[in-house]
């Protein structure tokens, strides 16, 4: 048997009728399958296979070896996958004696590191979507073809598409030229693929995959078959006029594994494909190779009944054994083994769906618990004066209680076990921790709260609206419309305040940022990718088009512009409060514009590679180039910008004017108003300077676009504080006295505080601007191609952690901002700035809290309906988004609180801690 396989071969790339209308590149290209099955009708057949979901690469050769199932969780190990331990065709035919030769993707070497012949294995590469040819090429020596990676990279609609099939089709043909007469040559796509030529969901082009059976001289089908027709089952595939023969892909194992002789794997749940083992106007054949089949099901089903998991079987086991009663006492065997084994199949398909009702139940206690602590905390430091020995109390007292959790999951646990199933003691012990040590801090900090009804305002409705709408399977699908709508919405009471502003300029400013942030917010909304629920009424400009991965020809025309822009307009920003000072001004003139533009040049220089513009011939060239700017961009921002921040954060300069006689010498910091927030600003940059490298080149000027934004929103936040501090100065008691307190501070934090209500906008951002660069709640959305900027070929860890900074980047680069609300023209005295400390502070807890609220709305709606149409297709990837997303939050607020804050307290210490009377003596220009 010659055995091979084309990386998303999908079915239409083979189909004798194709969907209309056609393409060029795939239709009718690798067109051998359809011309020998014309031609031979009994010695060649084309099926549409159906791989399960999901159709990632570990997953489907899993399947097609072992005949089970895969599930999402297996997923992750996509990128290092571990062996096969399950029987497989694989293991059988090693065991029978076999000598197997294997060449091509190396992921078949991870799962199977023993099953191949030393001396007839040749494995490649399997990852790198950038390397179009070396695979297929060191294949093609080796006499077997197989094809990677050019609908990765390009998307199917491409000419390089065409020549790829094209080589593939006369590669076909050479190889059965050279077949034995007594050899059978199987054909298979893995999976489909998507428009963009991606995979690893369960869309439906994702799971429509090509396979043909080919034997050059013994018949595979009997002509004179008289194969009843319930079974056979057609598809129609999308867009095509005809309906095509159908199987499920896993029915390849046990039909290959009786024609080679072989045992069928233990573990297998597909069924054997009637055509082939059918003869004449007798089922006698087909009945014999069914019965075992269907007798090899059942054992499976017996034993994984007996197996500690068994109790998943318990819902469906009355009718699994109704079925294989009917199996073995029907009168046509054919049709009632048939049917028991696929319902078999289609039980373990709903029931495999593992849903553990008792930690489903412990992990949304967990998660609501967890956020009415973070909720409880957030209020509270904004009520208590003295909250740094609070805060202090309230951590001692966390771990004290999780110590209790802990030693109660221990004595819940044993006495338990018996009667909860499926539930370790791990877990009650991790439980137990987690749920008492939030409840715990809700105690502590709730009962001096009272329960009070606040205006409207202080409602997060966004916040509301966008936790429950988790609900909504329409929500989900179009989430990254109704995002800009949250956010435009979030920004209207500050636009209101603007109205009703007691002075023109500040009237002025804040209807002016209000505008400029709308303005780049439906900017931002342009750029889509469009999920397959979406069609027809999305449409894609990310990419070119909907098959298309290249940028489109403006993005091309603007990014250099924007990239090399961008950190003007940032010191624009800066001046206004005349920070563009000490560090600002050595990196944003020089370091930033360099670092981004090159970052910009490195896609391009991918574009002209994987579009082969100046030839083939200029590809080495192209890739060393754009590999050594990427390094030279990253290590740029790692080792020169970085640096520098560390040792001279500040972005301040000061004056000293020579003092005539008999007056005191004048100090004059330029900055000192936003001494706490341009140096933080800056230490942002940074990190979104590594984002914006691994963003393709239309994430790129969203990137920018979203800076504006938010620098544009933090001076709609300062001008609202004004607004409000004023209005509380005019209606105190003694005005003036407030005025001239204001006045020597500079700060309006300390008067009107930090809310909810600023932080709102900021994580809506975040989350735009991840759907803006290209990305949705769908596992096809990942952007492959990241892993490769750095490195030709896959490299650990280096690959994976590209890919995921450049997919949870967008949403960890603005949750890092989030101190700049508390920061952003914040003046450092008095010292410490307990003020700016405290406010920064309970935006980390803001900004986590919000997204802990979307993390249990997800969890709520995936738990509540488990067992809908659309829970694996919209709920449950949902769900996994929050909680990637929620787990960058994390990280961020702690990265920017903890470093980025806390470097620039020590740094304003050093400045101004020591200086004696410095709230009178220094000037603070910013400028009103």
């Amino acid at each position: 048997m010659v055995f091979l396989i084309i990386d998303a071969l999908r079915f239409d790339f083979i189909s004798p009728d194709p969907p209309l209308p056609s393409s060029p590149y795939y239709h009718n290209v690798l067109s051998l399958p359809a011309e020998l099955t014309k031609a031979q009708p009994d010695r060649s057949i084309i099926y549409y296979a159906f791989p399960d979901p999901p159709t990632t690469t570990l997953q489907r050769i899993k399947g097609i070896t072992t005949g089970s199932l895969p599930t999402f969780v297996d997923m992750g190990s996509n990128f290092g996958g571990s062996s096969i331990l399950e029987d497989s065709l694989i293991r059988q035919l090693y065991e029978a004696g076999k000598q197997i030769a294997f060449m091509g993707d190396d992921t078949w070497m991870s799962v199977f590191p023993t099953s191949f012949a030393p001396n007839m294995t040749f494995p490649y590469d399997s990852f790198n979507v950038e390397d179009l040819h070396s695979v297929d090429e060191g294949v093609i020596r080796h006499l077997l073809p197989l094809l990677h990676h050019v609908g990765h990279r390009l998307g199917p609609d491409h000419p390089t598409m065409q020549a790829k099939l094209q080589q593939m089709d006369n590669v076909l043909r050479e190889t059965v030229e050279l077949l034995d007469d007594d050899t059978l040559l199987v054909l298979l796509g893995d999976h489909g693929m998507d428009r963009k030529g991606d995979h690893g969901g369960d869309g439906e082009l994702e799971t429509s995959a090509g396979l043909w059976l080919y034997s050059k001289t013994r018949p595979l089908v009997d002509p004179q078959a008289d194969i009843p027709a319930h079974l056979l089952t057609n598809r129609t595939y999308p867009g095509a006029s005809t309906a095509h023969r159908s199987v499920q892909q896993i029915d390849l194992v046990p039909s290959l594994s009786l024609l080679l002789g072989l045992p069928i794997p233990f573990n297998n749940l597909g069924t054997v494909i009637p055509e082939l083992f059918w003869t004449g106007k007798q089922a006698t054949s087909f009945e014999h190779a069914l019965r075992t089949n269907a007798a090899q099901v059942k054992r499976y089903l017996d034993a994984y009944r007996l197996s500690p998991a068994g109790s998943e079987l318990d819902s469906a086991w009355k009718d699994i054994q109704s079925a294989w009663q009917g199996a073995m006492e029907g009168q046509v065997p054919a049709l009632t083994m048939n049917m028991f084994t696929r319902y078999a199949l289609e039980a373990c398909r709903m029931l495999w769906a593992q849903f553990n009702i008792t930690l489903i139940g412990l992990g949304l206690t967990t998660l609501l618990s967890s956020s009415l602590a973070t909720f409880a905390v957030y209020d509270s430091l904004g009520r208590i004066v003295q909250w740094e020995p609070w805060l202090d109390r309230i951590a001692s007292m966390t771990l004290r209680w999780s110590g209790i959790g802990t030693v109660s999951g221990l004595v819940v646990a044993f006495p338990l076990r018996p009667y909860v199933k499926d539930v370790a003691i791990f877990d009650y012990v991790a439980f137990g921790a987690a749920i008492a040590s939030s409840f715990a801090v809700i105690k502590q900090a709730l009962p001096a709260r009272r329960l009070e009804i606040g205006s409207i305002s202080s409602i997060p409705l966004p916040l509301v609206l966008h936790t429950l709408s988790f609900m909504s399977n329409s929500y989900t699908f179009w989430e990254d419309h109704v995002i800009p709508y949250l956010l435009l919405t979030s920004i209207a009471p500050f636009v209101l305040t603007g109205f009703t502003a007691p002075t023109p300029r500040l009237r002025t400013r804040i209807l002016f940022f209000s505008s400029l942030f709308a303005v780049c917010v439906r900017l931002i909304a342009i750029s889509t990718v469009c999920r397959e629920e979406q069609q027809p009424y999305c449409h894609v400009t990310f990419f070119s088009g909907s098959t298309i991965t290249t940028p489109p020809g403006l993005i091309l025309a603007i990014v250099v512009p924007i990239a090399f822009g961008l950190p003007s307009a940032i010191r624009q920003y800066l001046k206004i409060s005349k920070s563009d000072q000490g560090l600002a001004n050595i990196l944003l003139p020089t370091i930033f514009p360099s670092v981004l533009t090159s970052s910009s040049f490195v896609w391009i220089l991918e574009w002209m590679e994987s579009s082969e513009v100046l030839g083939p011939s200029c590809s080495g060239a192209l890739r060393l180039t754009r590999t050594t700017l990427a390094w030279l961009s990253i290590g740029t921002i790692l080792v020169v910008a970085l640096t520098l921040w560390w040792l001279i954060p500040l972005c301040i300069k000061v004056e000293t004017s020579e003092p005539a006689a008999n007056e005191r010498r004048e100090v004059t910091i330029i900055g000192f108003a936003n001494a706490l927030g341009s140096p933080y600003l800056i230490f942002w940059l940074i990190f979104f300077s590594l984002v914006f490298t691994t963003t393709q080149l239309a994430g790129q000027v969203i990137l920018a676009l979203a800076t504006v934004a938010l620098l544009s929103f933090l001076e709609v936040v300062d001008s609202v504080r004004d607004v409000r501090a004023l209005n509380l100065a005019f209606s105190s008691s003694k005005p003036s006295e407030f005025l001239a307190q204001s006045q020597e501070t500079r700060s309006t934090l300390s008067t009107v505080g930090l809310r909810f209500s600023e932080v709102t906008p900021i994580a809506l951002l975040a989350l735009q601007v991840f759907f803006g660069t290209g990305h949705q709640a769908v596992i096809s959305t990942i952007q492959w191609k990241s892993a490769f900027i750095l490195t030709s070929s896959l490299t650990y860890p280096l690959s994976p952690l590209l890919v995921i900074l450049n997919s949870l980047g967008p949403v960890f680069v603005f949750a890092l901002a989030v101190p700049l609300i508390a920061t952003w023209n914040t003046p450092p005295l008095p010292y410490p700035p307990s003020t700016a400390q405290n406010a920064t502070l309970r935006a980390c807890l803001g900004i986590s809290l919000y997204f802990t609220s979307l993390l249990l709305g997800s969890a709520i709606s995936s738990a509540w309906l488990r067992r809908h149409l659309m829970v694996w297709k919209v709920f449950a990837p949902r769900f996994m988004l929050a909680a990637l997303c929620l787990v960058a939050v994390d990280v961020a607020v702690i990265v920017g609180y903890v470093i980025g804050f806390g470097r620039i307290s020590v740094a304003v210490g050093r400045v101004f801690g020591s200086m004696p009377g410095a709230n009178d003596a220094a000037k603070a220009r910013k400028s009103q």
